[in-house]
């Protein structure tokens, strides 16, 4: 990581001195804990998430992708030849089949999901599972895969991703350090053109289950779990002409307990696409103490620009602080969500990112929906009993 540190207009002598005495430590815990052992990997689709993002970034992290299944043969064989996967077939339930290989990556549309999880289950030799989010089509449905990982005894990781995206997880360092203090209030504003699955137009929902349900589990991530959510959504003009839909541009409001406020607006309109494009992700942590901003590289891909992070703390008062990096979102955080897996698997735990915690962000976006329907805030409780 490369530091550097600017002044603001209230900087001097007095600030610097006191810096070099107390200095703030610019090696913030953005990395994920890497396992010591490297598990054969089955890798169950052959999509862009897989062969894009999920594989580059385990070959990168030194993991032991063997094998990859496809309901589209030709595009498994592309993805192994790309990645030198040494093994590929033509039905996923073969690969399943593989007593070598103890744990499965699971990249399919989550109407599909719960089905492969099904099957997994029933071979006594897998270990370990890493599902895509969502987890399952709604709260209901991840809660059956949970209960049908536990009762196979196969420990259950969600790939929510984001929450290893580099200035993501670095904001957790800062408020673990307590350099910002008590959080008051946490802001996304997401300004964007996701690429649409073609699967999305059966399930007739869009943003809240693919783009939201990130910023919702980063709130998590960073705030805990909130107590109530207010949401308003109304359909993507770009998207209507494809397939109907209600929740296009989203805009919510968490509340807490202790007082706190999240929301976000992810704006997936953005203008006509014949205006000039604006499109960018950024994100502010405000806390008693200090406020953290940043961006994430995210909508400029594929070309690789890094998410950034600069804070400010009254323990330092007239200094900004940018810590940097090179790592980004896409494709390198997503070797995150299967290193937590493999360390929780060798250290007989739960993963940090497991599919009992990930209920709790699935609840969150169906109180979305719920607030969004019937236009109240809706506590969380509600979805979840």
């Amino acid at each position: 990581m490369m530091a550097t540190l600017s002044e603001t207009q209230t900087g001097g002598a007095a600030e610097g001195k006191q810096h070099m005495t107390n200095p703030i430590d610019l090696n913030l815990d953005y990395l994920p804990k890497m396992p010591r052992n490297k598990p054969r990997i089955g890798c169950v689709g052959a999509g862009f998430i897989m062969a894009d993002c999920h594989l580059p970034a385990y070959r990168a992290a030194g993991f032991n992708p063997v094998a990859i299944a496809s309901r589209n043969p030709a595009n498994a064989r592309a993805a192994a030849q790309t990645h030198d996967l040494p093994l590929t077939y033509d039905r996923y339930q073969d690969l399943l089949d593989d007593d070598s290989i103890p744990v499965i990556d699971i990249a399919v549309p989550p109407d599909i999901q719960i089905e492969i999880v099904r099957e997994a289950a029933r071979r006594s030799h897998i270990q370990a599972i890493l599902a895509q989010k969502p987890l399952g089509v709604d709260y209901r449905q991840a809660k059956e895969i949970v209960q049908i990982c536990a009762d196979a005894d196969i420990l259950l990781g969600v790939n929510q991703n984001m929450r290893y995206d580099q200035s993501a997880r670095a904001c957790k360092d800062l408020l673990r350090r307590g350099y910002l203090g008590e959080p008051v209030l946490a802001t996304i504003e997401m300004r964007a053109v996701p690429h649409w699955m073609p699967w999305q137009e059966r399930q007739g929902w869009v943003t809240l289950r693919i783009m939201s349900i990130h910023h919702l589990d980063i709130f998590r991530f960073w705030l805990g779990d909130p107590t109530r959510v207010y949401a308003s959504v109304r359909p993507d003009p770009r998207t209507s002409q494809k397939f109907s839909h209600k929740d296009g541009v989203c805009l919510y409001i968490l509340e807490y307990e202790n007082g706190a406020r999240a929301s976000a607006w992810d704006d997936v309109w953005t203008g006509p696409d014949e205006a000039e494009s604006d499109i960018y992700i950024r994100w502010r942590v405000e806390g008693l103490e200090g406020l953290a901003r940043g961006t994430i590289g995210w909508p400029k891909y594929p070309a690789p620009e890094p998410s950034r992070l600069d804070f400010t703390t009254s323990r330092h008062p007239g200094y900004w602080f940018q810590p940097r990096w090179s790592e980004v979102w896409f494709p390198d955080a997503f070797a995150g969500p299967m290193a937590q897996l493999l360390c929780a698997l060798e250290d007989g735990e739960e993963p940090e990112i497991s599919g009992e915690d990930n209920l709790k962000t699935m609840a969150l976006v169906d109180a979305c929906y719920l607030s969004a329907e019937e236009k109240r805030a809706v506590e969380i409780s509600e979805i979840m009993t």
